[in-house]
């Protein structure tokens, strides 16, 4: 990792297609040093060679949800970097069916609520050491269609319903876990956000995915390209941090979350699974 000449870091998750590719695509012509840690390997474009060619681009895979995997991946982060300004965690995505991790959580649960925040408690050290200490974690409107929120299912979902499902649930826990968290990184100087980058045209040939069949003609019709989310994100990390820590952004400005009485519960999950799930396995 070359970072000799740059003064700025970021870390992106799910940087290797969609909104996170073009994210990654931005920071580099802004000249940013940019760590990728995915699951796949970057795609055979050639400003992503070039990049990672020179040491401007830095890839860790890893599969995210396997506590082990991700474990040394984020060991090996810790030690090859000094500091980190800002942190993508991007990853994400929608799944067709009910499925689960390694870790026994159901898939969006684990990838978009525990995930991040692990990797966000991992990475802490390096954030309190970068100049912008800021974290964008990427959420959803989707979660505006709940009618219910239950802490308790979503672990072990009773039944799945795409995108306006485990998919959104989770994106709302992952909303309310970064809500509460603000308050304590706020002594270390340390900006939290979740950020909706707004509907996006992501869908890929011949992949799998969550998006209801009602909704693809829509997506290929009419949403933007992903540089539009990528934007959004971008300028929330490096644009305007006078949004107070812990905000929810919806095109840039606060929103309001629902079922924050909530918040303090999924915190508690959330750090409960980490302390004694992936820092002491049994």
């Amino acid at each position: 990792m070359n970072n000799t000449h740059l003064l700025r870091t970021a870390l992106v998750t799910g940087s290797t297609s969609g909104i996170g590719l073009e994210l990654t695509r931005k920071l580099l012509t802004d000249q940013w040093q940019v760590i990728g840690l995915n699951r796949s390997a970057f795609p055979e474009h050639p400003d992503i060679q070039a990049a990672l060619a020179s040491g401007q681009l830095y890839a860790v895979q890893s599969d995210l949800t396997n506590y082990s995997s991700l474990h040394a991946a984020l060991e090996h982060i810790r030690f090859k970097t000094k500091a980190i300004d800002v942190l993508f965690n991007n990853a994400g995505g929608s799944t067709p069916r009910l499925l689960y991790s390694a870790q026994g959580h159901e898939l969006h649960f684990e990838l978009q609520t525990v995930v991040p925040y692990i990797i966000y408690r991992e990475l802490y050290p390096l954030l309190r050491e970068g100049r912008l200490k800021t974290v964008v974690n990427t959420s959803t409107t989707a979660f505006r269609m709940l009618k219910s929120f239950n802490l308790q299912t979503l672990e072990q979902p009773a039944s799945f319903k795409k995108l306006f499902g485990p998919y959104a649930a989770s994106k709302l826990a992952l909303s309310l876990w970064t809500q509460e968290a603000a308050a304590a990184a706020k002594a270390d100087g340390i900006h939290l956000l979740s950020v909706d980058p707004g509907g996006n045209n992501t869908l890929r040939a011949n992949k799998l995915s969550g998006i209801p069949f009602y909704i693809k003609p829509v997506m290929k019709l009419f949403f933007p390209p992903p540089t539009r989310g990528a934007s959004l994100l971008y300028a929330a990390g490096l644009g305007n941090t006078t949004y107070e820590s812990g905000s929810y952004l919806v095109n840039n400005k606060p929103a309001r979350l629902r079922f924050t009485e909530q918040s303090a519960a999924v915190l508690h999950r959330v750090e409960h699974i980490y302390k004694h799930k992936f820092q002491s396995p049994s």
